[in-house]
Parts: structure tokens; C-alpha cells; sequence
């Protein structure tokens, strides 16, 4: 299973995860819908207390991942499979243009 913190404005909003069958769930955090309810990261995820689930990435996380050269690039440098689209988010949204970044959660962090 592969996690990644996801902050908005630097807050930490929630936790992705990729399940070990491919499955994607976002949660907020418990602090974050107390705190910032009306602060949500995308229109398609109001903030609520329910984890959302897909089959795959879901589309706005997956916005964040570079595109033509700029993917080129990264996956080379990185050897991630282009398709790895979980294994790119990780590895180049840290810094994003936007108020969203994404912190992988190594498999020795709790979480």
C-alpha cells in the first residue's frame, strides 16, 4: 500500500492511499473537516467525514502530475512507468503550482 499526505495551503487535509488490489481512498482528516469545512482541495471532494473511493486515480490528483516533456523527464529520471500514475504523483507533487501538495508517507511512517 503507498500513502501520501495531502496538504492544501500547507494543513495537512487528508491521506491518499493506494491499496495493494489498486484501489485509490482519500479521507480528510478528522481535524481538517472540524477545522476547515468549507475548505475543500476539489469541487468533486467536499470535505466530509467518508473516505472517497475509485477504481482509479481519481482526476484531480492525477491533474497534478506533469505533462509531455515535463513527464518525459520525470519518469526517466525517476524510472517510473508513465502508467504508475500513483508511483509520478508521489515522486513530482511536492511542490506543486497550486494550494495541493502531495508527501509520500514511507512505509515506516504511521498513518
Amino acid at each position: 500500500m503507498r500513502k501520501a499526505i495531502i496538504k492544501y495551503n500547507n494543513i495537512e487535509a487528508g491521506i491518499l492511499k493506494e491499496t495493494d488490489d489498486g484501489q485509490y481512498e482519500f479521507s480528510y482528516e478528522e481535524s481538517y473537516v472540524k477545522n476547515y469545512p468549507d475548505l475543500f482541495i476539489t469541487f468533486q471532494m467536499p470535505v466530509r467525514t467518508q473516505p472517497y473511493t475509485s477504481k482509479r486515480l481519481f482526476a484531480f490528483f492525477d491533474g497534478l502530475i506533469p505533462e509531455g516533456w515535463l513527464l518525459n523527464i520525470a519518469a526517466d529520471t525517476w524510472k517510473i512507468n508513465q502508467k504508475d500514475r500513483m508511483g509520478l504523483l508521489l515522486a513530482c507533487c511536492k511542490n506543486t503550482v497550486g494550494a495541493v501538495s502531495v508527501h509520500p508517507l514511507n512505509k515506516t511512517d504511521n498513518g
